[in-house]
């Protein structure tokens, strides 16, 4: 792998500096600082940061440099962190761009707090592009009767591969076939030319199946283990269960729309569940919705809950981020109270103030003061 994780800091704050250079450092990030816009862009459009951290007390340098990271190749997907005075600057951060808030004046032991879901998701989206060299025997299927291309691959990240370009043109889409080493099952996926180089073609990935997705990311991290080790998981406390949704208690949320691995274990009964986080409240929780909520997965999810019901021993839980998607729509847009109390609360109060929010779980829980009791 190359160098470590890298974050560019835009802030002429000494205090806010201090404390955030102590932090990085001891979470082994590096810092490229800068105290003006201009410099910043122009690193930005040389240079591969993981973070972005910018100080928004002038909202329109903010934003120009936000723009110039999302406008930029190889930062478009850099977490971004904002820095602001006061609540009332939060939604304009949030119109920005960024994932993360820090309210000055900053504290060493929030920072900590927030950096250690911060550079989990730095190093998630560092492995997701992570290139492992390796030599593999490609199949190129194109539509149309056009016959098939086979070739040899260079290297091959999570989202796509490059390969040895021969003589043949290829179409502007096409299916794309291969074995990885110690798995017996055939990668396949729908893929496109992503860039030309000397004698070497990038491919990207689409539509990638799920289960084809896990291999990949499996078998990736697995080459990088040694020298890009994964981030262990955020500790979390489970407060509140439903069949399509839970709250989770930590002092290190992830970012609204950061997808997540769950694994929820009580007794001998474990629940895998992938996730989306729907609501953030700093330093306090996060509200997520279950992706798939299928019969299957809500028999299961139900069986969790009964066996819960039925015990005093607090659930073990783990929780991995994997990606902060975009796109990702709310889809249960309509649920009613009557459904699903708690995935309303996470569509209805998402904006409330944390206080205001844990009152209304408080209220589906039917307590009045905080409590330690996991509610389902």
């Amino acid at each position: 792998m190359g160098p470590g994780l890298q974050a560019l800091l835009l802030c002429d704050d000494d205090k806010v500096v201090r404390v955030l250079r102590r932090v990085l450092s001891e979470l082994e990030i590096g810092v490229e600082h800068c105290i003006d816009a201009d410099a910043a862009v122009q690193k930005i459009t040389r240079q591969r940061f993981e973070a972005v951290i910018i100080d928004c007390t002038i909202p329109e340098i903010a934003s120009r440099v936000l723009k110039a990271t999302r406008s930029a190749p190889a930062n478009k997907r850099a977490i971004a962190v904002a820095i602001i005075d006061n609540q009332a600057a939060l939604k304009g951060a949030s119109e920005f761009g960024a994932h993360f808030v820090l309210f000055k004046p900053i504290s060493l032991e929030r920072t900590k707090a927030s950096f250690r879901s911060v550079r989990a998701l730095m190093k998630r989206e560092r492995r997701r592009h992570a290139r492992v060299p390796v030599e593999l025997q490609v199949e190129l299927v194109s539509g149309g009767g056009l016959g098939s291309i086979h070739t040899v691959s260079v290297d091959l990240a999570e989202n796509g591969m490059a390969i040895k370009a021969g003589s043949s043109k290829l179409p502007p889409s096409f299916q794309i076939h291969f074995s990885l080493p110690e798995i017996d099952s055939q990668i396949g996926c729908r893929a496109e030319v992503a860039w030309e180089g000397n004698h070497i073609q990038g491919i990207r990935f689409h539509d990638v199946p799920a289960e084809t997705a896990e291999q990949l990311k499996r078998w990736i991290g697995r080459q990088l283990m040694g020298s890009d080790a994964e981030e262990p998981p955020v500790t979390c406390k489970l407060t509140d269960l439903s069949l399509g949704a839970c709250y989770l208690q930590t002092e290190s949320p992830f970012p609204v729309r950061t997808r997540l691995q769950l694994m929820m274990k009580v007794r001998q009964l474990e629940l895998q569940i992938e996730g989306i986080v729907r609501v953030m409240h700093s330093s306090t929780g996060m509200g997520v919705e279950f992706m798939q909520r299928t019969s299957s997965q809500q028999s299961r999810v139900q069986e969790f809950i009964q066996t819960l019901v039925n015990t005093t021993a607090l659930p073990n839980l783990q929780v991995r981020p994997d990606t902060i998607d975009n796109n990702a729509s709310f889809s249960s847009e309509h649920v009613s109270n009557n459904d699903d109390p708690l995935l309303s609360l996470f569509q209805t109060g998402a904006h409330l103030p944390a206080d205001e929010f844990q009152t209304e779980l408080r209220k589906q829980r039917g307590v009045e003061e905080e409590d330690e009791v996991l509610t389902v």
